[in-house]
């Protein structure tokens, strides 16, 4: 094995390892949410890695899902709010955005509401960079 290949090895050991987080935390974030996974649409999901993935479920309930988990909270929506998973993440963005103007609306805002609502804001315009990186969706339909 050449020093090149040792040196990639470690690395794709950890993207492997943050996609199975991801996907974990998809399959449980809709767990806790009453909604049981049953077949995930591979071809429609969209891994980002270090950063998020972008998971399409179809559920036992007959309806299909767009989850994202990574390095932001975890959620999720029903796919009619969004054809794709680059769709999706600019749905995710534009929600955080409301949710957290909601938040910091509050007439009693305590601190961690504070934080999570900066946190939303931070998260939302890092997604939305991500929807608009035209590179990143050039195989997309």
């Amino acid at each position: 094995m050449s020093q090149q290949q040792e040196q990639l090895a470690p690395q794709e050991q950890q993207i492997r390892a943050f996609q199975r987080h991801c996907f974990e935390t998809a399959q449980k974030h809709l767990a806790e949410k009453g909604i049981m996974p049953k077949t995930l649409v591979e071809k429609d999901s969209r891994f980002l890695a270090p950063l998020c993935a972008v998971w399409k479920f179809k559920a036992q309930n007959g309806k299909t899902y767009w989850v994202i988990t990574g390095q932001l909270p975890a959620d999720h929506v029903e796919v009619s709010a969004a054809t794709t998973a680059r769709e999706a993440i600019r749905h995710f963005s534009l929600q955080w955005q409301v949710k957290a103007e909601q938040l910091l609306s509050s007439t009693r805002l305590e601190k961690t509401q504070h934080d999570f609502a900066q946190l939303l804001i931070n998260r939302a315009h890092g997604l939305y960079e991500l929807y608009d990186k035209q590179e990143l969706w050039a195989n997309e339909p």
